[in-house]
């Protein structure tokens, strides 16, 4: 089948690799037909790594997928073939002491596609557990549905650190996630919004999506913008959807005395330096965020009510073209937000 394989930094090829194997028993095998490009692949196209994790090269990206069910093995009942399915990445093992405490997304032998070694989905064909397939309606569309993997972690977010009513908030880097966290804030009942991210078209879309100010970090200083527009209340909570020592100690001035700091970007950084004084001082409190949490029915919920926008997907490839797509995005040019891949 075809695969887009990242051979090298900056380098991906299109590659033919073997069939996916029939499922087994609980198991379905899905077409894919659309996959959203997210940060962390971005992460490991530029840099090679994640934190102190290094690639194994070949290897194949994207974890945010949409496609539909060819075949169910043995004991599977509750998914059909011909049914559009959202794709859970994470592959949790229910039998440690995280899975038995519903903390699945910290689960200690979890295989996340798309993690080295774990090959991802930016191929024709999957194999794989039956729980980890959600079956959609077939008219929200598959580029929709690649959004349910990254709102799902948003969701998530809002579970350790739930928006409280009338607060401000400032969300720290426009691309998808910080889009999203910016919606679901507002949704959740988060007085004032403030956005800010470096390119001036993100910083754009975030307020046409809800956010009631924004900030070019290219046109204006982060921390005197925040303050200005937060005003002499402060900022209750900034969820960082860059995680660069910039944006966190940048966080770490405005935030209120008693405020949270939501980490949920990857940081480039394999050793950010952080103002902890300034931290130590207000008693800031600080949430680490990782993935999601079975949180895919709530995004699903949302998406189809029409309460999250998909206005973010701005560009559309097919699978040939996807080192185009990482260039696009590597570049931020031509206006991108979401790149969604077709197949």
């Amino acid at each position: 089948m075809k695969c887009v394989q990242l051979v090298e930094r900056r380098k991906l090829e299109l590659a033919e690799i073997p069939a996916a194997p029939e499922p087994g028993p609980g198991e379905v095998m899905v077409r894919v037909r659309a996959v959203g490009i997210c940060g962390s692949d971005l992460h490991w196209y530029l840099d090679g790594q994640i934190g102190h994790t290094r690639m194994r090269f070949p290897h194949i990206l994207g974890h945010e997928p949409s496609g539909e069910i060819v075949a169910v093995g043995p004991g599977v009942a509750d998914r059909q073939p011909g049914q559009t399915v959202a794709i859970e990445p994470a592959i949790s093992c229910g039998h440690c002491d995280f899975c038995h405490a519903a903390r699945y997304n910290l689960c200690a032998n979890v295989r996340f596609l798309s993690s080295p070694p774990h090959p991802g989905l930016f191929r024709e064909f999957v194999t794989l557990p039956a729980k980890n397939v959600l079956p959609v309606p077939a008219s929200l569309g598959h580029a929709r549905t690649t959004l349910i993997e990254p709102l799902a972690v948003i969701m998530h977010v809002l579970e350790v650190a739930p928006v409280r009513l009338g607060e401000t908030v400032a969300v720290l880097g426009a691309g998808p996630i910080g889009l999203l966290t910016a919606q679901a804030a507002r949704l959740a009942g988060a007085g004032k919004v403030i956005a800010a991210d470096k390119v001036a078209h993100r910083a754009r879309l975030a307020q046409t999506l809800g956010a009631d100010a924004a900030v070019c970090t290219r046109e204006a200083k982060l921390v005197e913008s925040l303050r200005d527009l937060a005003g002499p209340h402060g900022v209750d909570t900034v969820y960082d959807a860059a995680s660069a020592a910039e944006t966190m100690n940048a966080a770490l001035e405005v935030l209120r005395p008693g405020g949270r700091l939501v980490l949920i970007g990857l940081p480039y950084e394999e050793w950010p330096k952080l103002d902890l004084y300034q931290a130590l001082n207000k008693e800031i409190v600080i949430h680490t965020i990782r993935r999601s949490n079975h949180n895919d029915l709530a995004a699903l919920d949302l998406l189809e009510r029409g309460r999250i926008s998909d206005a973010m997907v701005s560009h559309r490839f097919p699978l040939a073209q996807t080192a185009e797509a990482f260039r696009l995005l590597e570049d931020y040019s031509d206006g991108v937000a979401k790149v969604v891949i077709e197949l």
